[in-house]
């Protein structure tokens, strides 16, 4: 037995669904959104693309530029990202005036969605070593943003529905899942500012190490400061509740943790008064290198050998430090030298001074000097000066060198270099003291 068919029925089922997709689907006012979403999508588009050809053009100009090379690579990989970011924000801001006149903007909200969870799977999922996790959190990533899109009304009531009460100032879960999404996004447009900033500081300011470092660090203080300040503005939180507990804690750390915070604060003194600076040849007791790296926490220096001493930044504002290129490089080395009473001084100061002429690394001008400096118990002493102008690779080479070169010199001369050596005389001693035989006291 056949089921009837109910054309009145059918027709009916018809009429509302064209009445639907003309009225709801093929709408102007869907037009009009779909038309600035893809406005949004090229224009996003047009800006990466101009930022990625200026940043390939960068790195091909800067290829020998190791710590430069190492940002355009991550700029470069920002860029695969900022994509869909940028245009999340023009239609973000579309969505806002859509919704400012009230009109239609509910695939505005859509696709501003679609966007951001675009953005979240190339930024945690693309780089991730495990596949399989990747595969994991790319679909709940999705799977959230669809369950987001078709039952946004019944999942922001239940987010709304859970609030917390914190003083006078009121926020729910909704609030709390904003503002990790804003302060993630946030943070991660400070990180990628940053190394804009430290790439220009680096490549294109001209200013001394010293002060890129000094500028890095505070401009990273500055956004850090920034996101917390804009997420905590967000959720209506007043940062003069927090001076009371930050009174606190400040005090509990400056007992606990007062070598940190001394180390930290010397390193700005170190790059406020650019008395150290990365590239300074410094001496500290025992230790003989120059600076490679001047961090928060520590100064990073390399010695001749390839050891790398951490230096805290305490020690090198407390304790006396030899900083051998300071004001400028040019180092003077004594090279003292002894010669046997009887020896042809004359003779001995040319050749002294044409063994540190013929070494290299030693300046024609200003030209060695020689000096008598003292009449020792076995020698003449003899010093030669020099100078240098590269004390950041080593100075005992030189000394080594010189002495070298004086000692053929010496040897060619018969011009003898004497050693420690004593004369013992004895006296005649009196017969009464003389034993003639064991028994005789």
């Amino acid at each position: 037995m056949g089921i009837p068919f109910d054309s009145v029925f059918t027709s009916k089922m018809v009429s509302q669904a064209q009445e639907y997709l003309f009225q709801q689907v093929f709408s102007w006012s869907m037009a009009a959104q779909i038309a600035v979403i893809g406005c949004a999508l090229l224009l996003a588009r047009k800006i990466t693309g101009a930022m990625r050809i200026s940043l390939t053009r960068q790195q091909a100009q800067y290829a020998t530029h190791p710590e430069a090379a190492a940002d355009l690579d991550i700029l470069l990989e920002f860029v695969k990202v900022v994509d869909a970011f940028i245009a999340f924000v023009l239609v973000a801001l579309a969505y806002s005036v859509a919704g400012h006149f009230r009109w239609p903007c509910n695939e505005l909200f859509a696709a501003g969605i679609i966007l951001v969870a675009l953005t979240l799977t190339r930024l945690f999922t693309d780089k991730m070593k495990n596949r399989l996790w990747a595969k994991i959190l790319k679909i709940a990533i999705w799977a959230y943003t669809f369950f987001f899109i078709f039952i946004r009304d019944s999942w922001l009531h239940f987010l709304k529905g859970v609030d917390f009460q914190l003083g006078q100032i009121h926020f729910s879960l909704f609030h709390i899942q904003r503002a990790f999404f804003l302060l993630l996004a946030l943070y991660w447009l400070s990180k990628n500012l940053r190394i804009f900033f430290r790439f220009w500081l680096t490549v294109k300011s001209g200013l001394t190490s010293a002060a890129q470092i000094l500028l890095n660090r505070l401009g990273t203080i500055f956004l850090v400061s920034v996101c917390v300040v804009i997420v905590l503005h967000y959720l209506g939180l007043d940062i003069t509740v927090f001076a009371l507990f930050s009174g606190a804690l400040g005090l509990g750390l400056g007992f606990g943790l007062q070598k940190i915070f001394a180390n930290l604060v010397s390193g700005f003194i170190l790059l406020a008064d650019k008395s150290i600076k990365p590239g300074d040849v410094i001496q500290l007791k025992e230790t003989y290198g120059w600076i490679n790296f001047l961090g928060t926490r520590y100064a990073s220096v390399i010695t001749r050998d390839g050891i790398e001493h951490l230096i805290p930044n305490e020690n090198l504002i407390t304790t006396e430090v030899i900083n051998w290129s300071y004001s400028e490089d040019l180092v003077r080395l004594k090279v003292p030298v002894g010669v046997a009473y009887g020896s042809d001084l004359e003779k001995a100061r040319e050749l002294m001074l044409a063994a540190a002429a013929d070494t290299r690394r030693i300046l024609k001008d200003p030209k060695p000097g020689f000096l008598l400096t003292g009449f020792g118990d076995n020698a003449i002493n003899l010093e030669v000066r020099v100078w240098i102008n590269d004390p950041q690779n080593g100075i005992a080479a030189v000394k080594s060198d010189v002495l070298w070169g004086i000692w053929q010199r010496f040897r060619d001369h018969d011009i003898e270099i004497p050693y420690p050596q004593r004369d013992v005389h004895l006296k005649s001693i009196p017969d009464s003291l003389l034993r003639t035989g064991p028994n005789e006291g």
